[in-house]
């Protein structure tokens, strides 16, 4: 870890040991390591508020940060022999250096030294239902300093949750944060067109073309580019499978005359991206595909032309679906008859049948980043109504105002399933174009626009 890095990570404690109180004090485990089968782990991916925090990527790491400042990591002891068949670690010895905590002990003295470090303080900061077991083993901690009150020591009478704080610090990504998420972009760019290139150029040679080729060309340049991991489970889904939403790459053909829509992205230096493409296996849109494909790409334009510092989060997610509805009634995906004017078709969530997500969310070290979606100057200002399509009552809330460096992603789309009065030339089409935005002063840069998205543009690439 470079200076520069130590001094990213020590501003990120300083403001959040501000938030803390005097007499505060935070814990922060990293993520637990897991077996996937006998004598075999899940890969290891540490856990994000703890990664924040510290840069650091080992497992059996926490970190305690005091209300003055004062961090103390703890982390897997030297092991020479352990590390022959599981890698080097760190150790307690170098980590002041290397990540520039104040001190670092072993994590086999966790449970001796946490009830003296938690002894006078008021308030106890940890983040709440994200560690399984994590409640009861402070529990245990303050039940030590609680057995210590006869000779004068004090026991943290409040507990708060640390993910609120830090949430809103992750929000706003600096400027270190959005290169690393620029970068990524690109990788997954990279590997939406060469998944592309490759359906059809298979197709163009008389081969069997499955869901999981493309998924290994994704795969591929993720690695290629330098990711570590893809962040999320890809999407490769060919012909009708583009209509479950949270389809997986599998085994299914690719065929010619079908759309494949692969929602993938790679995962850089713990930064996630996430784009979605859709486009014609074999290089060309039919008529009723283009007209569906232009329709959500004319509503991803509405999306992003709202996307500014001091518009709401919803304003892209309304625009989008303004255009969509539209379109729907235009298209004879709904019947106006039936379903009446446009204004008529947003009340009633008429679009739903073919329109069932929102238009984005939160990007960032998770692909679903954390950070609230109510503006929190406006948390008391509620609203009642009931959905037109549950009947359920629903509390409304004022949607979070949009400011420079926060990232979130534009993803509108259309799924046509076979239904009565629908048309038969849209039956079992799914399309979903998503970027990830920064929003700027003025509006935003779409940082993933590596891999085109007009149709012409897919054509033509698809054809070189």
């Amino acid at each position: 870890m470079t200076s520069e890095d130590n001094r990213i990570y020590a501003e990120r404690r300083a403001r959040l040991a501000s938030q803390l109180g005097k007499d505060g004090i935070a814990i922060v485990p990293t993520a637990p390591e897991r077996q996937r089968n006998r004598d075999s782990d899940f890969l290891f991916r540490h856990d994000s508020y703890f990664y924040y925090l510290t840069g650091f990527t080992e497992p059996n790491a926490w970190l305690v940060l005091a209300g003055d400042g004062r961090a103390t990591l703890f982390c897997a002891p030297k092991d020479l022999e352990r590390e022959i068949w599981d890698g080097y670690r760190l150790g307690p010895d170098a980590a002041p250096a290397a990540l520039g905590v104040n001190e670092a002990f072993s994590i086999n003295e966790l449970d001796a030294r946490l009830p003296k470090l938690l002894e006078n303080k008021s308030t106890v900061w940890f983040p709440f239902a994200i560690h399984k077991g994590l409640e009861t083993r402070i529990d245990g901690w303050l039940q030590s300093v609680r057995a210590r009150v006869r000779y004068g020591a004090l026991c943290p009478e409040e507990q708060r949750d640390l993910c609120g704080p830090l949430d809103e610090m992750r929000l706003v990504k600096d400027a270190h944060e959005q290169d690393i998420m620029r970068r990524a972009a690109q990788i997954s760019a990279r590997a939406h067109i060469r998944a592309m290139q490759l359906s059809a150029r298979m197709l163009r040679e008389g081969k069997d073309v499955r869901e999981y080729h493309l998924d290994a060309e994704l795969l591929h340049e993720f690695r290629l580019g330098g990711s570590q991991y893809p962040a999320y489970g890809s999407i490769v889904a060919a012909g009708a499978n583009a209509c479950v939403l949270h389809y997986r790459a599998d085994a299914a053909p690719v065929r010619k005359g079908e759309l494949v829509l692969i929602d993938a992205g790679c995962e850089l230096d713990s930064y996630a991206s996430d784009i979605t493409r859709t486009f014609p296996a074999d290089g060309k849109f039919s008529g009723p595909q283009r007209a569906l494909y232009d329709l959500v790409l004319a509503s991803q334009d509405a999306a992003a032309a709202v996307t500014k510092a001091g518009n709401r989060f919803t304003d892209p997610h309304d625009a989008a679906v303004k255009v969509l509805a539209q379109g729907m009634l235009d298209l004879g995906l709904l019947d106006a008859n039936k379903v009446g004017s446009i204004d008529d078709v947003i009340d009633s969530r008429a679009y739903f049948q073919f329109y069932m997500h929102r238009t984005g969310h939160w990007l960032g070290m998770d692909v679903h980043d954390c950070g609230s979606y109510v503006e929190p100057t406006q948390v008391g200002e509620v609203s009642e109504r009931k959905d037109p399509l549950s009947n359920e009552v629903i509390k409304n809330r004022p949607s979070r105002i949009l400011h420079p460096g926060m990232v979130l992603t534009l993803e509108p789309g259309l799924y046509v399933r076979p239904g009565e009065g629908v048309p038969e030339q849209f039956h079992n089409i799914g399309i979903r174009i998503e970027d990830d935005a920064i929003v700027t002063a003025t509006g935003c840069e779409l940082i993933s626009r590596g891999v085109p998205v007009k149709a012409d543009e897919i054509e033509a690439l698809m054809r070189a």
